[in-house]
């Protein structure tokens, strides 16, 4: 990503820091965990790469979005759990473990999965060549910005437990600031696009964060999963890690009209996951 602008350099590395935050979180239990509740991960897994997508395409056919638009959306649903999830989860009920080790490894399958979706929908929707589509290059670039990090946070975590412990907290607050001032950033840049486009767009952020979050809640509770774990699924589908989606809009495909949808959700999400968390908790058990 040589030549790009100092922005996009600060992003890059302001994304590689969240992900090596998140890392400090994680060991290789997490990943064994999986293998506990095989359900739970088939229930997960299914419902992000291939009901969310197809949700989402859905409502792009529904309302008609452009296909710039309608690129943004599907590079939003194809975005892993962000870790706004666990902390949702956690302050709702959620089984925060289920959480943490699902977000690994949508993270791990998203260098797959992304990348495919992702081109797919420029393919699909973007005919006429107003997006350029992901080369392997900047693939490989995503995963050295995105999997080695969490590796890294990971190697500290099993060295160096103490520090990790200490730096867990003050990362997932620096992951916050950094996912508020990249939506804000987006939105400030493309203000009077987003003023046009708003009421095109908005429905369908929205729409699509509700119907994930509710998707994933009640197929959990309709496969036989209990209460936390189908709190913990809802949130971890209903809450895409949105700075991913908007450092591949603004930093590998170079185009700030497909950050918006992100852009639009990372703010909306706050409101919906809180509305999500207080129906989960009325929720009988």
């Amino acid at each position: 990503m040589s030549g790009t602008p100092l922005a996009t350099q600060l992003l890059i590395g302001a994304l590689a820091l969240v992900m090596f935050g998140l890392g400090l979180s994680l060991t290789a239990r997490d990943f064994s965990r999986l293998v506990d509740h095989p359900k739970a991960v088939l229930v997960a897994l299914g419902l992000q790469v291939v009901v969310l997508p197809a949700c989402c395409y859905l409502l792009i056919v529904a309302f008609g979005l452009p296909p710039v638009f309608a690129v943004g959306m599907m590079l939003l649903a194809a975005s892993p759990g962000g870790i706004s999830a666990n902390l949702f989860s956690h302050l709702f009920g959620g089984n925060v473990a289920m959480n943490i080790s699902l977000t690994a490894i949508n993270t791990v399958l998203s260098i797959v999965t992304l990348p495919l979706i992702t081109n797919w929908a420029i393919a699909h929707f973007a005919k006429t060549g107003q997006v350029v589509p992901l080369q392997f290059q900047k693939v490989a670039e995503v995963i050295g910005i995105v999997l080695l990090p969490v590796l890294i946070g990971m190697a500290v975590h099993r060295w160096r437990r103490d520090f990790a412990v200490r730096a867990e907290k003050p990362m997932k607050i620096f992951s916050a600031l950094v996912l508020a001032v990249v939506a804000f950033g987006a939105l400030a840049k493309e203000w009077s696009s987003l003023t046009d486009h708003f009421a095109v767009i908005g429905p369908v952020v929205i729409g699509f964060n509700l119907l994930s979050l509710l998707s994933g809640y009640y197929l959990s509770r309709a496969a036989g999963l209990d209460k936390p774990m189908a709190t913990a699924i809802g949130y971890e589908i209903g809450i895409h890690n949105s700075t991913l989606a908007i450092f591949i809009a603004l930093a590998v495909l170079n185009d700030t009209r497909l950050a918006l949808p992100a852009a639009v959700y990372s703010v909306s999400m706050y409101f919906t996951a809180v509305l999500f968390g207080f129906l989960a908790l009325r929720a009988k058990g």
